[in-house]
């Protein structure tokens, strides 16, 4: 059985306004820590957006995937 296709450019035109925002937030936090376009690290915020954090200096750090996800938003 042969499996489809995801096809990532209908996904990226059909976001919602809410993941666009979402996007422009991480977006942002990147550039303030200085990771360029295919750095393998992700921004870690210490106290989670969900939670009430913010993209500021003392709440932002470059960790590796693997230490992202596993932390989630805690």
């Amino acid at each position: 059985m042969a499996t489809k296709k995801r096809d990532y450019k209908k996904e990226y035109r059909d976001r919602t306004q809410k993941q666009k925002n979402n996007h422009v937030v991480r977006d942002k936090a990147r550039r303030s820590l200085g990771l360029k376009p295919g750095d393998k690290r992700e921004v870690d915020h210490i106290k989670p957006l969900s939670k009430g954090g913010s993209n500021g200096k003392k709440n932002i750090r470059a960790v590796s995937r693997t230490t992202n996800r596993r932390k989630g938003a805690k």
